[in-house]
């Protein structure tokens, strides 16, 4: 067995264990879709909050629950969007991969995301009802618990992932003391660096592998 054979034979082995101990069905497309959608979302949450909001534009006056019913069923059609076009171009990139699309690693990692996640969801809705005036905190809140979400489950796929998620704690922790800005901060961890990340993700594992 010369050198070259030898290298593609632990490439071989690299590549099963991987599959074994990763799930690498991620599809940079469910990145960018998931970006654009939030962008989207972004504009009309920006165009209900200077309709709504009392003095003008801004999340330093008393909303009320119209502002914030409208704010949540925009959050919640562009969570539903991005997880339908996250699926699809998941299985879509199983589908190529010849891989299944749910087996143990997709159930933890399912698992690691979702903790983080659901304990962000109902924080937000304790601080939409239960707190006068706390709108401000609501973009940080959500940017600091996705980025520990991604944290969490990044050790079951693209390391990649994990670094998105550090981008969006710091944020997260930046909008919290520019609560002014907080949407657009917003609009650049879910929708910005979405794209971004999406865009790496395709070329560096599927367009580059001839996907």
């Amino acid at each position: 067995m010369n050198q070259q054979e030898q290298l593609d034979t632990l490439n071989d082995i690299r590549n099963i264990m991987n599959r074994s101990s990763k799930f690498i069905s991620l599809s940079g497309l469910s990145g960018i879709f998931a970006g654009l959608t939030a962008l989207v979302g972004a504009y009309f949450a920006h165009e209900a909050l200077k309709t709504y909001a009392a003095s003008g534009y801004g999340y330093g006056v008393d909303a009320d629950l119209s502002i914030e019913f409208e704010l949540l069923k925009i959050g919640v059609l562009v969570l539903f969007t991005a997880l339908v076009g996250g699926a699809f171009f998941t299985y879509r990139q199983s589908r190529k991969k010849n891989l299944p699309i749910w087996d143990s690693t997709a159930k933890n990692l399912l698992i690691n995301l979702a903790i983080p996640l659901i304990s962000g969801g109902m924080f937000v809705i304790a601080l939409l009802f239960t707190h006068n005036n706390a709108l401000s905190l609501i973009p940080s809140s959500t940017l600091i618990f996705y980025g520990l979400a991604l944290i969490n489950a990044s050790k079951y796929t693209y390391s990649d992932i994990r670094f998105l998620g550090i981008c969006e704690i710091i944020l997260g922790l930046i909008a919290m003391f520019n609560v002014g800005l907080s949407l657009y901060f917003w609009a650049i961890g879910f929708g910005v660096l979405h794209i971004f990340y999406g865009c790496i993700m395709y070329f560096k594992y599927e367009k580059g592998a001839g996907n």
